[in-house]
């Protein structure tokens, strides 16, 4: 088994591209790619979810609930932040 270790400069793109496309099924696996890389466990227990759930939540049409969603986030180190389309 191999430890997938991204860093903050390859995490934050990848993010943000996913964010950018706004489909949810990008946002949910670029999440859960940083998820895996930094510790599923310890980003599920930030986040005030079960693993289990994490994982469910965060694959390909997953689907997770906005609790979920924004403790991620936070349990992450981001920030989200809305504006007005161009």
């Amino acid at each position: 088994m191999y430890k997938l270790v991204l860093g903050y400069r390859a995490e934050l793109p990848l993010v943000m591209d996913a964010f950018d496309s706004a489909d949810p099924d990008s946002i949910a696996y670029a999440l859960g790619l940083i998820a895996r890389a930094r510790g599923m466990s310890r980003v599920a227990r930030q986040a005030g979810v079960a693993r289990e759930t994490l994982y469910r939540a965060l694959r390909e049409g997953g689907d997770p609930k906005l609790s979920t969603f924004l403790g991620v986030i936070e349990a992450l180190d981001l920030k989200l932040s809305i504006q007005a389309k161009d």
